[in-house]
Parts: C-alpha cells; sequence; structure tokens
C-alpha cells in the first residue's frame, strides 16, 4: 500500500518535485515549450495578430502541432497532469484552427466567362526566365507579378508584348504597372483589354486596372503589403487594412484580388479581407494549407501566404502551385468561372 500510494503522489496538479534532476528539467522543458504555443494560440483565439514574434508564428500555426506533442511526451515522461491536460487542450484548439479558414459556396446564376490567373513574385526580378517559361505553358489570361524591378518588366514586354514573335496567342498586351528597384515594382499582364484604375497607395507596388472580359467588367487590384517584420509590423498591419478596404469597397463586382499577401488564414489581418465578402481560390478547390512560401522548404514545410481572391461571382475550379527556381515563393495558378446573376 505505502508504494502504491508513494506512486500515486508522484502525479500533481502542479509542476512535480522530482526527487530527479533530469524530471524536473522535462517538466519545465515542457512547461516552456506550451507557454509559447499557448501565447501563439491565444492571440488566434483573440483574433488579433499580437506583437513580435506571435505574427511570425502564426503563419506556421499548424507547425506548432510538432512542439505540442513533444511538451506532451515530456509531461507523460515526468508524469505531470496538468501539462498532460495542457498539452490535450493546446492540441485540440490547433485541431480546431487548422481547419480551412471561410465559408464556401457556387455562384448563382450562369457562367460568363473563364479565366485563369497566375500570380508569381519573382524576387527582385531573379525568377523572370522562368516565369516567362510558366506562363508560355500554363497560357493564363491574367498574370500578377510582384517584385518585378526594370529588368523584369523590360523582359515581359520582350517576351509579351505586342511585338513579340509568338503572335496574338503569346501576347500580352495589355499591362498596367508600378515601376520601381527591388522589391517595389509590380505589373499586371492581360490578354483581355485593361483601362488603368486606382491602385493601392504602398511601400511596395500594387497596381489595380479594369479588365475587359468578353464584354464583363472585372476589377484587378494586385496585393503585396509589407511583410511582418518585427520593425514594420504597423506597416503590415495598415497595407492589409488598405486591401480589406479595397475590398469591402469591390464586394458586389467582380473583382480578383491576387499577389504576395504576407499573411495566411491565421492571421486576423488576412481573414478580415476574406470577411470583407471574398473568397480564397485554394480554398475553394480544398488547396488552402498547400504552403506556396518558402520555396526552399514547400511544400512539406511553410506557409499559405501568396493567394488569388474572389468576390462571391466566381468559381474556382483548379488550383496548382509551381516550382520555378531563383525565387522563394511559388506561383500559384489558378482557374475562374465568372457569374453572371439572373
Amino acid at each position: 500500500m505505502r508504494g502504491a500510494t508513494a506512486e500515486a503522489d508522484e502525479w500533481t496538479d502542479d509542476a512535480p518535485v522530482s526527487r530527479h534532476g533530469g524530471g524536473r528539467a522535462g517538466t519545465w522543458f515542457a512547461a516552456l515549450l506550451l507557454a509559447g504555443v499557448s501565447t501563439v494560440v491565444g492571440c488566434r483565439v483573440a483574433d488579433t495578430d499580437g506583437i513580435t514574434p506571435v505574427p511570425q508564428l502564426l503563419a506556421f500555426l499548424p507547425w506548432l502541432l510538432a512542439p505540442t506533442t513533444v511538451a506532451l511526451l515530456f509531461a507523460a515522461f515526468t508524469r505531470w497532469r496538468l501539462g498532460l491536460v495542457w498539452s490535450l487542450a493546446v492540441l485540440a484548439a490547433l485541431a480546431w484552427y487548422i481547419e480551412p479558414y471561410g465559408k464556401t459556396s457556387q455562384p448563382k446564376g450562369a457562367p460568363v466567362a473563364e479565366l485563369r490567373v497566375l500570380t508569381s513574385n519573382v524576387e527582385f526580378g531573379q525568377a523572370t526566365d522562368e516565369l516567362i517559361d510558366a506562363i508560355r505553358e500554363q497560357r493564363p489570361d491574367l498574370v500578377f507579378v510582384q517584385e518585378c524591378e526594370y529588368g523584369c518588366e523590360e523582359k515581359l514586354e520582350q517576351a509579351f508584348g505586342k511585338g513579340n514573335s509568338k503572335g496574338d496567342q503569346g501576347s500580352y498586351p495589355y499591362r498596367q504597372a508600378v515601376e520601381g528597384a527591388g522589391s517595389d515594382g509590380s505589373v499586371i499582364l492581360s490578354r483581355h483589354p485593361l483601362k488603368p484604375a486606382a491602385g493601392i497607395p504602398a511601400t511596395m507596388g500594387m497596381p489595380g486596372a479594369t479588365a475587359d472580359v468578353n464584354g464583363h467588367e472585372i476589377r484587378l487590384q494586385l496585393a503585396h503589403p509589407m511583410p511582418p517584420l518585427p520593425t514594420e509590423l504597423s506597416t503590415w498591419r495598415e497595407e492589409l487594412s488598405d486591401l480589406r478596404d479595397y475590398a469591402a469597397t469591390n464586394r458586389t463586382r467582380p473583382t480578383v484580388l491576387a499577389g504576395d499577401f504576407n499573411a495566411s488564414q491565421d492571421h486576423a489581418a488576412f481573414r478580415r479581407i476574406l470577411d470583407a465578402g471574398f473568397a480564397d481560390a485554394a480554398r475553394l478547390t480544398g488547396d488552402a494549407r498547400t504552403p506556396s512560401w518558402p520555396a526552399r522548404t514547400a511544400p512539406p514545410l511553410g506557409a499559405q501566404i501568396d493567394h488569388v481572391l474572389v468576390s462571391r461571382d466566381f468559381a474556382a475550379n483548379r488550383a496548382r502551385f509551381l516550382d520555378l527556381g531563383n525565387t522563394d515563393h511559388r506561383t500559384l495558378v489558378v482557374d475562374l468561372t465568372l457569374f453572371k446573376s439572373p
């Protein structure tokens, strides 16, 4: 009886007082892991992005299952009852929030146009040649290119401008761009006529346009807000808020909002764009958790921060992520169908 009682006493609601230093160390290690993960999960529950390092870690929310599982194992090994309950609660919360965000529904009315959209961050123009090959292979109707500096824009003009040697099938005679060096330049290419539209003023170029697709006007907006660097969090929030305002303004007309959002569905600032009346095309096709960045470790490990968002007039039929090389982002291609309400 004495032995059974002593064994039972080793389980406690508080951190156990172990006679072995290794057990005490294991308990504290589990507690530190759980405290860190719980802070991130708590911000997700509270619908806020918090402060550094929470926004950076939120992008990798599904991967927090790993440290939580490690904490669970250490809690079991050291017989820390509170740690076991804590670990299981955090795992349950993570499982809940890993589910894709946003509703899916089929637009009403008749289909009136088919569109293929490609978005690519070419990392300071380094992947321009690979992008050109991808465009020729995928033959999208609309192309959104981020970090397209002067050399990138010149190459795209030579490859797809009105005077290119590929003929009409290979040309993108319409474009709207914000010129710039390094990461500041961005461009929208289109097979369909474009009219200039006010873009969104931002640190990096975010041009806008209106496309005429078989007589149907579609608003286009390229997205490329600042990344959530520790010193740029306020700018990141402000520029995502501007994208949310754009979405709210254009929710009632056909609109495509595409690019490198530097945010995933686990960021509150990005979810507010969806809540303004838009759907993530990758979510509609069942690819909401397919990583697009960093390309070096994706798809096994990464976050989806490159998106094609569409107003409720669109259905998404297929999404695929391409590995181009010479860029830290994967390229996203989606097939869309535009519906017109009766």
